[in-house]
C-alpha cells in the first residue's frame, strides 16, 4: 500500500503540484477533431489539469488553446465569435489569437491607443498537435517537446472511431487497471456473465471469461510497461506472453490484435475527474484496402440507462464501473496488496522515480526534447489475442455505436478475403470485439 501523503502526491494534478508538474510535461488528447466541427461557435469549452481552457479552430483552419475566460469581465470565451484569425470576446470585442495575445481592444484602441493596453491583457495559449481524429496539447513549460509519434496514430488503410467520457474519480484508478491482468478474468468474464445473466442477455464473448490466470509479468521496457499473461493451456510461446502489449508512460494503455487496437488515453481534468479518450483502429486485411472514411466520427460514452442504473453489459464499462466505486480518489493507505499487484506496485514506483528525475532535471521517458524521433515509434503487441484467429465480429467495447459503424463492419470483412469461408464475420449484436 501507499503512504497517505505518497497517495496525494500521484494523485494531485493542479498547477504547483508535483504530478501536475510531471503531467504537464507530456502531450494528452483533450477533443475529437469532429467536436470543433459540430460546435455551432467552432469552439470547445474544457477543463484539463485543473485549468479552464477554450480550444477553437479559427476561420483560417488554425487552431487556438487559450484560457477559457475574458481577463476584462470574466465571460466565457468558448461562446465567443471565431474569426478569420482569433476569438473575439462577445462582450466587449476583446480579441485573441491562438498564443493568446490580446490583439484587439476596440474601445481601448480608439481612446488610448498610445497605452498599448492590449499588450498587459494576454492570457495563457498552449500548443496543439492533431492527428488521428484527435487534438492533443501541451501545458507545460518551454521548449515545447516534440509530440510522441506512436505508430498506430500514423497507420493508413484503417477505419477509425472515437469514445470519450469524463469519469468522476482521479485519473490513477483509471491507469492503475491496465497494470492488471487478473480483473479480465474476473470482471469481464465471472461478474459480466452474473450480469448478463441476471438481464437476460447473451454473454459477453470474451476470451478470458473461463479461464484461470496461471501466470502474470511485467517488464520495463522504453516507453513503459510491457503486461504479459499465461491463461489455462497456454505456455510462454503463446502472444499473451510472447509479445503482450504495453501501457505507455504516463497515462496510455495500447491493446487490441491484427484486426484492431485500442489507444486508451486517462487524462486528468482536475484531482478528482478524469477525461477518457478511446482511439479505436480498424486495420483492413494485407493486400485489401479499408473504405474511404471522411472524418473520424466521435461519440461521448453514457454511463447509466434511463433508469439510472450502471450500463454493465460492456467490457470498458465495467471498467469505469469498478474505477468510480473506488471513490473520488482510491484510499490507496487501506489497501491489502497481493501477488497480482505487482504490475500497480512497479507503475507506482514508475511514477515515484520520475517525479524525481523531473526534480533533478534529468531527462523523462516519452519526452522527447529537440527533434523527435524520424520515424513512427512501434509498440509490441499481442497479433492473435485469446486464441481469436478470425476477425471478430463489431461491437464497441463500451456503450453506444459509431456513426461509422457500416464502415467497421465492412473493414473486418476484408480479413474474410484472406481467409477461409469459415471465418465470415457479421454484424451479430450479441458478439463483441475481443480488445479491452
Amino acid at each position: 500500500m501507499l503512504k497517505q501523503t505518497e497517495n496525494q502526491l500521484l494523485t494531485q494534478v493542479g498547477r504547483g503540484q508535483p504530478m501536475g508538474e510531471l503531467m504537464r510535461r507530456y502531450w494528452h488528447p483533450i477533443a475529437a477533431a469532429g467536436e470543433l466541427d459540430a460546435s455551432p461557435f467552432r469552439t470547445k469549452g474544457l477543463r484539463i489539469l485543473g485549468e479552464d481552457l477554450v480550444l477553437f479552430r479559427d476561420r483560417s483552419g488554425q487552431l487556438g488553446l487559450i484560457t477559457r475566460y475574458c481577463p476584462h469581465r470574466r465571460v466565457d470565451l468558448a461562446i465567443g465569435v471565431v474569426e478569420e484569425d482569433g476569438l473575439r470576446c462577445q462582450y466587449h470585442g476583446w480579441k485573441f489569437d491562438s498564443s493568446g495575445a490580446c490583439v484587439e481592444q476596440p474601445f481601448e484602441d480608439t481612446t488610448h491607443p498610445e497605452d498599448n493596453f492590449r499588450a498587459k491583457c494576454g492570457i495563457a495559449g498552449y500548443p496543439t498537435f492533431e492527428i488521428a481524429g484527435l487534438i492533443f496539447a501541451y501545458l507545460g513549460p518551454q521548449p515545447t517537446p516534440a509530440f510522441p509519434m506512436w505508430e498506430p496514430l500514423t497507420w493508413g488503410n484503417v477505419v477509425r472511431d472515437i469514445a470519450t467520457i469524463e469519469l468522476p474519480c482521479n485519473w490513477l484508478q483509471c491507469q492503475e487497471n491496465s497494470l492488471d491482468p487478473v480483473h479480465v478474468e474476473w470482471l469481464h468474464g465471472y461478474f459480466g456473465s452474473y450480469v448478463s445473466n441476471l438481464a437476460g442477455l447473451p454473454e459477453l464473448q470474451v476470451g478470458a471469461r473461463s479461464l484461470r490466470h496461471q501466470k502474470i509479468g511485467f517488464s520495463e521496457f522504453e516507453h513503459g510497461i510491457i503486461k504479459r499473461r499465461i491463461l489455462e493451456g497456454q505456455t510462454e510461446e503463446d502472444p499473451e506472453w510472447a509479445h503482450g502489449h504495453p501501457i505507455l508512460f504516463p497515462h496510455t494503455l495500447f491493446v487490441g490484435s491484427k484486426f484492431s487496437t485500442t489507444l486508451q488515453f486517462r487524462v486528468p481534468i482536475d484531482d478528482t475527474h478524469t477525461y477518457h479518450v478511446s482511439l479505436y483502429t480498424f486495420r483492413s486485411a494485407p493486400g485489401t484496402e479499408a473504405p474511404k472514411q471522411d472524418r473520424v466520427p466521435y461519440r461521448h460514452v453514457p454511463l447509466q440507462d434511463p433508469t439510472g442504473n450502471w450500463i454493465l453489459n460492456y467490457v470498458f464499462n465495467q471498467d469505469y464501473m469498478a474505477w468510480i466505486t473506488q471513490g473520488e480518489i482510491a484510499l490507496r493507505d487501506q489497501e491489502k496488496l497481493g501477488d497480482s499487484d505487482r504490475g500497480i506496485i512497479m507503475f507506482r514506483r514508475m511514477l515515484l522515480d520520475h517525479l524525481k528525475l523531473m526534480e533533478e532535471g534529468k531527462p523523462l521517458m516519452n519526452v522527447y526534447d529537440g527533434e523527435a524521433p524520424t520515424d513512427p515509434l512501434p509498440l509490441p503487441l499481442e497479433p492473435v489475442k485469446f486464441g481469436q484467429t478470425r476477425a471478430p465480429a463489431y461491437r464497441p467495447g463500451e456503450a453506444g455505436e459509431s456513426d461509422d459503424a457500416e464502415l467497421i463492419v465492412a473493414t473486418l470483412n476484408t480479413w474474410n478475403q484472406v481467409s477461409d469461408d469459415r471465418q465470415a464475420v457479421t454484424a451479430a449484436p450479441d458478439q463483441r470485439a475481443l480488445s479491452f
